[in-house]
């Protein structure tokens, strides 16, 4: 079922979209050679407590950070660890703010120091894939129309698509209806309608779309251990228009030179 919200949903949603944005802005001032995932997942989770909200990944369906770390070819859903980031990696931090009953949900792919401009341009090329399926996200379209978007960017410029992970609606509950691929054929789904929050977020690999799920039964990675890029935006549908709820300008404040 998807839940249309009104007005005043909405504006708990921008407030929920505003706290996970700045969180991501406080995960990028640590984003850095030698920080271990462990930390940054510590940071994330105490600047979210310490500004009223509820880090909504922590402890659901048993998960156990805050933030999904997402180093080289993992995919989504790593576990924050001891794991040390190195000069030339790529680190995907996807989290989820809940703040006075709504979520906010989005993820930035940081490279970490210098990394090979091949995996540069699958970062750039993920991001903007994010952009052009919120440009298809329109009133009166449907989900297969910005999932075509996503998928027909990503693959002309030789990459592939991960099928077993989505985007998705977001409100009261993290995932709500509708699901969101990053493929699929324009016509198809769910219309796209006033009053509908969604989350899109490309999920690109340099190589094979497959992937595989750790034994911890939540990490998936690319099965040919090629890096993998992550973006996700929380969006609304309002007045006929697309609003872009949650925003990358904490992490540029940061990154300066170094934001994609």
């Amino acid at each position: 079922m998807i839940y249309i919200k009104t007005p005043e949903e909405m504006g708990l949603m921008r407030e929920a979209a505003d706290l996970v944005s700045r969180t991501l802005g406080e995960i990028a001032k640590w984003a850095l050679p030698g920080v271990t995932t462990r930390k940054i997942d510590n940071i994330a989770r105490e600047f979210i407590l310490d500004n009223g909200g509820t880090p909504a990944c922590l402890g659901y369906g048993g998960f156990p950070g805050t933030v999904c770390c997402e180093v080289n070819d993992i995919v989504v859903h790593g576990f924050p660890s001891g794991y040390t980031l190195q000069e030339g990696d790529i680190f995907g931090a996807d989290t989820v703010a809940e703040l006075n009953g709504y979520h906010g949900d989005m993820c930035y792919t940081f490279p970490i120091g210098e990394v090979d401009p091949a995996i540069m341009r699958l970062l750039t090329t993920t991001k903007e894939s994010l952009y052009v399926g919120i440009e298809a996200c329109r009133p009166g379209k449907r989900i297969g129309d910005v999932a075509n978007a996503v998928q027909t960017y990503c693959e002309s410029r030789g990459y592939s698509v991960v099928r077993e992970m989505c985007g998705h609606g977001i409100g009261r509950k993290m995932h709500e209806d509708p699901e969101v691929p990053n493929y699929g054929r324009k016509g198809t789904g769910a219309v796209i309608r006033n009053g509908m929050c969604l989350c899109i977020e490309p999920m690109i690999n340099m190589g094979s779309k497959n992937i595989i799920v750790d034994r911890d039964g939540w990490t998936c990675r690319t099965r040919d251990h090629k890096p993998s890029a992550h973006y996700e935006h929380t969006l609304a549908i309002i007045d006929g228009h697309t609003e872009v709820l949650t925003t990358f300008d904490y992490v540029k404040d940061v990154l300066g030179d170094r934001f994609i």
